[in-house]
Parts: C-alpha cells; sequence; structure tokens
C-alpha cells in the first residue's frame, strides 16, 4: 500500500494527463491517468476529445500486461455506463489493476458513485479524494454543465493599482504587460468560448482569436448584442461565433454565425449549455461584467493587477454596491507574480 504522499504524487502526474485535454474534451470532462507497478509509471493517457477513448483505455493500453496488480490514479470517477465508449470501470477489472485511486467523484447521473462501486464489487481496492479540490477545479466547465445545465463562467480582467481597466481619452493601450497577455492567451486556447459585449465590439473591433501559442485553436466568440448593433464587418464574426440578442430584436447574422435569443442572461447561459459549451472565458466591458455579477452568474475571477496609477479611467465594474458589507468576497485561490503584473484568482463566494 502506498502512502498518502506517494498517491498525492502520483496523482499530480495523473491531473497533469488531463491538463493536455482541456478545452478540448466538451461536454466531456478533461479526465488524466496513470498507471502504477511498484514504484514505476507503465502507464499514461489523457481524455483527448468527446469520442475517442478515455484516459483510462489510453493508459492501460500503455501499460500492456504491466498494468495486472497495478494501481491506477484517475482524476475522475471511471465510467460505468455504455456512452460512444464502453465503461472504463469495466476496462480496468478486465486489465487485473489491484487498486484505483480516484481525484473526485462523477456528478453525471448515470455514474455518479457506480462506478466506484462496480470496482469494489470486483474486488478492486478503491480510494477516493486524493487531490480532490484540485480536480473539480479542473473539471469546473464539465461540472458547470452537468448540474446546472450552463458553461462555468471565468471573469478576466487588467486594472491598474488604482482600479481602472482604460483611460478616459484616446490612445489607450495594453494595461498589463506580455507575459500576462500571453497567460491570457493560454486561457484562450484552453476555453470553449470568449465573450464580449456588442459595445466593446464596436470601439474595438476585437478578432477574439488565439494567438501565439503552437497548436492553439481559437474558442468560439460570443457577443452579447441585445439591441443587434454588432456590424457585419466585425472581425469577430466567422463561422462558429454566437451572437446573443433578445427575441425582439431583428439581427441578421452572416452565414455561419448563430443567434441566440434570449430572455436575460439566465436564458442565455442555458443555451450557450445546450451547444456543449462548458467554459465561458468574459473578457468584455464593465457593463456585459456588471450585468454577469449582478445575476449572480460569474463564478471565477481571474484579475491582473498592473503597477501603474491612472487617476481618472474606467473601473471593471459598473454595479452598484452601496456598503463594503455589500461587497462580493472572493476565495482566493492563487496569488502569483505574472512579469510586472499581479494574478489573483479565486471564486465567488457563495
Amino acid at each position: 500500500m502506498k502512502s498518502r504522499e506517494q498517491d498525492t504524487e502520483y496523482m499530480k502526474l495523473a491531473l497533469a494527463e488531463a491538463q493536455k485535454g482541456v478545452g478540448r474534451t466538451s461536454p466531456n470532462p478533461p479526465v488524466g491517468c496513470v498507471i502504477v507497478q511498484g514504484a514505476e509509471v507503465v502507464g499514461r493517457g489523457f481524455h483527448p476529445r468527446a469520442g475517442e477513448p478515455h484516459a483510462e483505455v489510453v493508459a492501460l493500453r500503455d501499460a500492456g500486461e504491466r498494468a495486472r496488480e497495478a494501481t491506477a490514479y484517475v482524476t475522475l470517477e471511471p465510467c460505468s455506463h455504455y456512452g460512444r465508449t464502453p465503461p472504463c470501470a469495466d476496462a480496468l477489472i478486465a486489465a487485473g489493476v489491484s487498486r484505483v485511486v480516484v481525484a473526485a467523484g462523477d456528478p453525471n447521473p448515470q455514474v455518479n458513485g457506480q462506478g466506484l462501486a462496480k470496482l469494489r464489487a470486483a474486488g478492486v481496492d478503491v480510494e477516493i479524494g486524493v487531490l480532490e479540490a484540485e480536480a473539480t477545479r479542473q473539471q469546473a466547465g464539465f461540472r458547470s454543465l452537468v448540474t446546472r445545465g450552463r458553461p462555468h463562467v471565468i471573469y478576466k480582467y487588467a486594472m491598474t493599482l488604482d482600479g481602472k481597466t482604460a483611460a478616459l481619452g484616446q490612445g489607450n493601450g495594453s494595461v498589463s504587460g506580455p507575459q500576462a497577455r500571453e497567460r491570457v492567451m493560454h486561457w484562450r486556447n484552453q476555453a470553449d468560448a470568449l465573450a464580449v459585449g456588442a459595445h466593446t465590439v464596436q470601439l474595438d473591433n476585437p478578432q477574439l482569436t488565439t494567438r501565439g501559442l503552437d497548436g492553439g485553436r481559437d474558442p468560439r466568440a460570443v457577443i452579447f448584442d441585445r439591441e443587434g448593433r454588432t456590424p457585419p464587418s466585425a472581425l469577430a464574426l466567422r463561422p462558429g461565433t454566437i451572437v446573443v440578442s433578445t427575441p425582439s430584436t431583428n439581427y441578421t447574422a452572416p452565414a455561419g454565425v448563430t443567434v441566440l435569443r434570449a430572455e436575460g442572461l439566465p436564458d442565455a447561459l442555458t443555451q450557450l449549455g445546450n451547444l456543449n459549451i462548458s467554459t465561458l472565458l468574459l473578457e468584455g466591458g464593465a457593463t456585459l461584467a456588471s450585468a454577469f455579477l449582478t445575476s449572480g452568474l460569474i463564478d471565477e475571477v481571474r484579475a491582473f493587477v498592473a503597477p501603474k496609477l491612472l487617476g481618472a479611467g474606467l473601473p471593471p465594474l459598473l454595479a452598484p454596491t452601496r456598503s463594503m458589507h455589500a461587497a462580493q468576497d472572493l476565495d482566493v485561490w492563487s496569488v502569483e507574480q505574472v512579469g510586472e503584473d499581479v494574478l489573483i484568482v479565486g471564486r465567488l463566494r457563495v
């Protein structure tokens, strides 16, 4: 029997495997698996995309006969049902593994403990909860889609030390430095969709793409446009782009662009969930971000604070709060220096 410290180190390897699939697996979760025989990792695998083999199957193939009597470390409870692929619990049992260590249970009603039960019924030693917090954060989009029917919303912004995202005049440049902007490209690469408001499209005409990454891919662009103001020449309008408008707006989109007519933001997120969008990176201006905040729809915050003082300028939020007691608290996950900027990541406290 391996120690808790050993289990933790091997689960870190499994989480690193899972990270390779983040942003590619929706509506499935990113999952990683490593197979350990004695003290040697003999198999590794991750789930690359929906419809392809799951992490456990890939790792078992990598391990071959050395999987027998080995320990499998999996970031999510092995599935117990037939979907596009056979059950992973059955594959682990057939391979003869003696122990399975799981980071987090699967909230999918088709699994939800049944995978663990199947393994135990076959005589496999099962342990769950190793690095559970890290795994559930990695799987946040999948979990949100399964339990709430909507994407996990990440609000990203950059501001000066005195809380401004842009100057009032012309010639606005980037608030954050090059390292922070590179980090944002990694986030875009890992998100299912990237959202801004119509005002941002009109003002900046952004492409809403991922740039400068080898093997990177563009998330789906989502434009929240209540009044149908997005011009057909907007750079963000391309096949796969989604424009969210209201039922009363007569907006005609270019070919390949989807128009969702939603009764408010909660309905919009539900419709995005129906399109298998599990993670939404919100990069819009203060008006859109404030609407999400007041609707209770921001799940995670990623804020860069730049070592600059601007004075008069635009704030990241416009939502009125009359008392410090009414401020939204953040459960901080990490504080990190990225170049000259400081990155704060956390979850809005419910």
